[in-house]
């Protein structure tokens, strides 16, 4: 009586009411995705993947407690956490748009109590002159030379593994880099001369459209490079690296061999780091960033 007297005070689509929090989510995301970027659909699709507990549950029938567990239990850090915080809004917002559910949850989600406990949190730790020359001995290896690329370009990983072949300028020297996370990172690169070598093997060696790819001739995506070629050659070597540690790496050398932080700047395309008179004062030749990346 209880549950038909609620009904009949807020009717709702019974067949939608059994909808669970998996089918929610995609009928939210053949709505959403298609309006965002790349990135933040990658974000959603991680923050789902931490939801492995209540997929199979009635959306309808989620509490609090149902939300909370999943936090609680999932040992990501808090960043992460605001981000898995964000899609249980944004499927709520779906559900009662469309009379599936007449009460958010997601905004009592406590996320706070795990600020400070970050699992996933360690000081950048840059390649040492050690390991690097040990990256040299491996180098005819293509996967090896991949992260000496990345230890003499600066770049973040997504950017270099988004690198398509039409970007790449290898009698000049240098790489442009038109997708980033920040506006700075849109920049061109230079190629230092010790590695130009392993841009033209990788830039002749397949039919690709991007320069990096796996054994298949596809595009990498950060995860199948990471947990398939990256950790495994760490681990090879008895390192204890990131794939961001390369970023890491190259600035600290740059700044060791005294370049210029401007230049510097421009190299890595650093985020909110360079200044208006930088910005417009400042323009720098190709020639000049490769006579750069070459004291290092």
């Amino acid at each position: 009586m209880q549950m038909l007297a609620e009904y009949n005070s807020n009717p709702f689509d019974i067949q939608a009411s059994k909808l669970t929090f998996c089918e929610i989510y995609a009928r939210w995301s053949r709505e959403k995705f298609p309006t965002i970027a790349a990135s933040n659909v990658k974000g959603y699709e991680a923050s789902y993947k931490i939801c492995t507990p209540i997929l199979g549950k009635v959306f309808r029938d989620l509490r609090l407690a149902d939300l909370q567990l999943v936090v609680d239990t999932c040992g990501k850090n808090y960043p992460t956490l605001k981000k898995l915080k964000t899609l249980f809004s944004q499927l709520y917002e779906y559900a009662m748009k469309n009379d599936i559910c007449n009460k958010d949850y997601s905004e009592y989600v406590d996320i706070a109590r795990h600020k400070d406990r970050n699992t996933n949190k360690r000081d950048r730790n840059k390649f040492t002159k050690a390991e690097i020359s040990r990256l040299w001995k491996l180098s005819d290896n293509p996967y090896y030379q991949i992260v000496l690329m990345l230890i003499y370009n600066g770049c973040r990983i997504s950017e270099f593994l988004d690198l398509k072949k039409e970007n790449v300028h290898l009698d000049e020297q240098y790489f442009d880099v038109i997708a980033s996370k920040t506006e700075n990172g849109l920049r061109k690169v230079p190629i230092a001369d010790k590695v130009l070598p392993f841009y033209k093997a990788w830039f002749e060696g397949s039919h690709c459209e991007y320069l990096l790819h796996t054994p298949e001739q596809k595009h990498f995506d950060y995860r199948n490079y990471y947990d398939s070629y990256f950790t495994p050659l760490m681990e090879q070597l008895g390192f204890s690296h990131l794939p961001h540690d390369t970023r890491h790496t190259c600035i600290s050398m740059l700044t060791e061999a005294h370049v210029d932080q401007t230049m510097i700047k421009k190299i890595v395309g650093h985020s909110g780091a360079m200044t208006l008179t930088e910005k417009v004062y400042t323009h720098l030749d190709i020639e000049t960033l490769v006579e750069a990346i070459n004291k290092i």
